[in-house]
C-alpha cells in the first residue's frame, strides 16, 4: 500500500464506474483501487474461478520500446531492440518469436529482484524493433527511467499507463471475449496481438495474475471504459477487486513484489529459476552472474516454498516459520486463506534443506506455533490455454 494522501491519489478510467457499482476503494500504489465489489472478496474469488472476473489493473506500468531508427530487417531490429533491454534483466528476449510474451526480472548488479515483469514481441513485421512491456506499479517510475536510460539515443520508451489496462480472468473469460474481440481465442498462453475495437487499435495478450485462462487488455481511456460497460454487460462477468486478486494469485503460488520479492532476493532463491536465461548464463552476462551461477550451483541459503498450515488461523506476512523443534529457520511473505481449498496458505522463505515438499514445519501466529508443511507449488493447478 501507498502513504499517498486521499487527495492527491491517481484515478484510473474506470474509478467513477468502480464507485457507481459500489466498490469499496483504497490507496494501491498511489492509485485509487477498488479492493471489493458488493458482492464481498469470497465470493468474488469463487466467481473468478467458476466464470470470468474482470479486473481493473490500470496502476500498471505498460509502455512500448521502439528502435529510433530501424534497418527494415525484421530480425535485426528484434536483436537491436533487445540488446538494449537484456542488459537489465535475466530473461531471453532475442529469443522471443513474434507475437510471444516473456515472464522477467529487472536486476541490481548484485542479481537482486528490483521488479518482475512482462516484455512481448509484436507479431507484425512492420513493428520489429519494438517491444511491449508491463512493469508493476509501485515500482514503474523507477523501472521507467531505468529502461529509458539503458536506451538513450537509440530507442524512445512511450508510456501507457494513462489509459486502462483490464484483466478478464477464469474459465468462461476466452468465450466472453471472443464475442467482443473475434479472433481472440486463436491466442495461446503467453502470446498477444493488436486488435481493433470501436475502430481504436488496442493490446490484448493471454496472460494473467490469478492462475486461470485469461486476457490482459490495453486501450486508451475511451475504448477501455467502452470495453469495461461491454464486458461487464454478461451474465457470466463479474468486476473483481483487489482483495481477491490477491488471494487468487496466492492460490496459483504467483510471487508479489515487494512482498515474496524484493532487491535483496535472487531469482533462485525465489524458485524463478525458469526465468533466467540459460542462454545468457552460457555467456556470463546477466547482472550478478557470479552469484546466480553459484546459486546455481547450490550455494544458497533460502528458496521460496509453498506452505499448507495444517491448524490454526492463516499465517501473514511476517509469521516466523519454525522447525516443529521450535527452532526459527524462515519466515512468511505472503498468507491467508484459500477459498477454493477451504485452507490456509502460505508463500515464504526457508533454508533448501527445509524446502522439499512433505517437510513438516511450523508457523508462528500470535506467539502460538501451528502445525504446517512445505508443499509444491501452485496451490490450486494451472489452467492456462496452451497450444499443444
Amino acid at each position: 500500500m501507498s502513504s499517498v494522501s486521499p487527495d492527491v491519489l491517481k484515478s484510473t478510467p474506470l474509478a467513477v464506474d468502480h464507485r457507481a457499482r459500489g466498490a469499496k476503494m483504497t490507496d494501491f500504489a498511489g492509485y485509487d483501487m477498488p479492493v471489493q465489489y458488493p458482492m464481498g472478496v469470497l465470493r468474488e474469488h469463487l466467481w473468478t474461478r467458476e466464470h470470468a472476473g474482470a479486473f481493473d489493473v490500470s496502476h500498471m506500468g505498460p509502455a512500448f520500446l521502439t528502435l529510433s531508427d530501424t534497418s527494415g530487417d525484421p530480425e535485426a531490429d528484434h536483436r537491436a531492440v533487445s540488446a538494449l533491454v537484456e542488459p537489465l534483466i535475466c530473461g531471453d528476449i532475442a529469443g522471443l518469436k513474434p507475437g510471444q510474451i516473456r515472464y522477467t526480472l529487472l536486476l541490481n548488479a548484485q542479481g537482486g529482484i528490483r521488479d518482475d515483469l512482462m516484455i512481448a514481441r509484436p507479431a507484425e513485421p512492420e513493428r520489429q524493433g519494438s517491444l511491449y512491456i508491463v512493469v508493476n506499479a509501485g515500482t514503474k517510475e523507477a523501472d521507467f527511467s531505468a529502461i529509458a536510460r539503458a536506451a538513450a539515443g537509440k530507442a524512445r520508451l512511450t508510456r501507457a499507463d494513462d489509459g486502462a489496462l483490464i484483466a478478464l480472468q477464469g474459465p468462461e473469460a476466452a468465450t466472453v471475449l471472443e464475442a467482443v474481440l473475434p479472433g481472440v481465442s486463436a491466442l495461446s498462453f503467453m502470446t498477444f496481438a493488436s486488435l481493433a475495437f470501436d475502430g481504436r487499435e488496442i493490446t490484448v495478450a493471454r496472460s494473467g495474475y490469478t492462475g486461470e485462462d485469461g486476457y490482459e487488455i490495453l486501450a486508451d481511456a475511451v475504448a477501455g471504459a467502452a470495453l469495461w460497460s461491454r464486458l461487464l454487460a454478461d451474465s457470466r462477468v463479474q468486476p473483481i477487486g483487489l482483495g481477491a486478486r490477491d488471494s487468487l494469485r496466492l492460490e496459483a503460488g504467483l510471487p508479489l513484489y515487494g512482498h515474496d520479492l524484493d532487491e535483496a532476493l535472487s531469482p533462485i532463491e525465489a524458485s524463478l529459476d525458469f526465468a533466467v536465461s540459460k542462454r545468457r548464463m552460457k555467456a556470463g552476462d546477466i547482472p550478478g552472474y557470479a552469484r546466480l551461477a553459484a546459486e546455481q550451483a547450490g550455494i544458497l541459503g533460502r528458496r521460496r516454498v509453498g506452505l499448507r498450515v495444517l491448524q490454526g488461523a492463516p499465517a501473514r506476512e511476517g509469521a516466523p516459520v519454525a522447525t516443529p523443534a521450535g527452532e526459527t529457520v524462515g519466515v512468511v511473505t505472503s498468507g491467508g486463506f484459500s477459498p477454493t481449498l477451504s485452507a490456509p496458505i502460505a508463500m515464504g522463505y526457508v533454508p533448501p534443506t527445509l524446502a522439499a515438499p512433505g517437510t513438516p514445519l511450523a508457523v508462528i501466529v500470535r506467539g502460538k506455533a501451528q502445525a504446517a508443511e512445505v508443499v509444491a507449488l501452485p496451490f490450486v493447478p494451472h489452467r492456462y490455454h496452451r497450444k499443444l
